[in-house]
């Protein structure tokens, strides 16, 4: 069935095509009986206005194009729950697209956001993609970068220091007592990953005897993390680390599952063990999980009022809004 078009309504009210319009988007130009005659005609046809054409016709848009990298884990989904009430707030939506750690698929959602017209593009980027931003914010649309950080005076982002982050996870682990440490990394691609393990060794590097050996995981993810648990319990006691800091939550509870729950070791007393996010899993994990807490609600909030900034400001220099992660101390390390 054809969906009713705004001539259809006229028709049937008995009415121009530009008073219908006029109801639709300045009702106070019409009188009371006209308009309740064409609202009738509306719900009795079901009518649904085409939102998108208006507004290319009005060169304006309701909508903020949000690009993250992965909406399973728990973190993005708080960065764009945040994102999404923030935009609420003031009469917008917020469309998600998960890049899903392809560079191929985030191209995908930029192109189609660009076709949109959204207000601005957020986005947490697979690698560096300056150049394809640049090309974004020439043709007008706004871009601000989640969890990441640009060129001073390039683009506007909101991030967290994940080197001090990196530093406080693995001190906390020094003071405990351990000394031969792990970092259980992502993909090295990936700058947090990176800003992380540059904190740890910062902290590595100031207690003589300590150690620092770096795993790599294909993934982000809790099977990538059970992975690598599996093939740590392999090894001869005397060569596990008793220090272990994950690049992410979901590794950490990955190799919480091999360690704990398919194999005999104890957290804390064999390895302690160190998560990155805070995310609302880690306090309820089998051993609840020491963790470095980032403001995910606040990140997500900040970048939809970076992007109004702009918007509201076109001669607004971009800026960067840097936060300090958090030390949550938890069973996996205090015992």
């Amino acid at each position: 069935m054809r969906a009713a078009s705004i001539k259809d309504v006229a028709l049937h009210a008995g009415v121009a095509v530009g008073t219908v319009s006029n109801v639709l988007n300045n009702p106070d130009r019409v009188a009371p009986k006209t308009r309740s005659r064409v609202q009738d005609s509306i719900a009795t046809l079901g009518f649904v206005r085409n939102d998108v054409a208006r507004q290319l016709r009005a060169g304006q848009s309701r909508t903020v194009g949000l690009i993250v990298l992965d909406i399973g884990n728990p973190f993005f989904s708080s960065v764009a729950r945040a994102a999404e009430d923030a935009a609420a707030e003031t009469g917008n939506a917020v469309v998600l697209g998960n890049s899903g750690h392809d560079a191929h698929r985030e191209g995908h959602y930029i192109e189609l956001f660009e076709e949109q017209r959204v207000q601005g593009v957020l986005i947490s980027p697979v690698s560096d993609i300056s150049a394809r931003l640049h090309e974004l914010t020439e043709r007008g649309t706004r871009v601000i970068l989640v969890d990441s950080t640009a060129e001073e005076g390039t683009f506007s982002s909101v991030s967290v220091d994940d080197v001090h982050g990196g530093y406080l996870a693995t001190k906390h682990l020094l003071e405990t007592g351990r000394r031969r440490l792990a970092y259980l990394s992502g993909p090295q691609h990936f700058h947090q990953v990176r800003d992380r393990l540059e904190g740890a060794r910062q902290a590595v590097a100031e207690v003589p005897g300590a150690s620092l050996e770096v795993l790599e995981a294909g993934d982000l993810t809790v099977l990538a993390g059970r992975g690598v648990g599996d093939e740590l319990v392999a090894r001869e006691r005397a060569e596990l680390p008793d220090g272990l800091f994950c690049a992410n939550d979901l590794l950490a509870l990955g190799v919480m599952q091999a360690l704990t729950m398919l194999h005999t070791l104890n957290i804390p007393k064999d390895v302690a063990l160190v998560g990155y996010d805070d995310i609302d899993f880690a306090a309820s994990a089998v051993v609840p999980l020491t963790s470095i807490r980032q403001p995910a609600a606040l990140i997500g909030r900040t970048a939809i009022e970076l992007l109004t900034e702009q918007l509201d400001n076109p001669g607004t220099k971009p800026r960067s809004v840097v936060f300090k992660p958090e030390l949550v101390i938890r069973q996996s390390t205090a015992g």
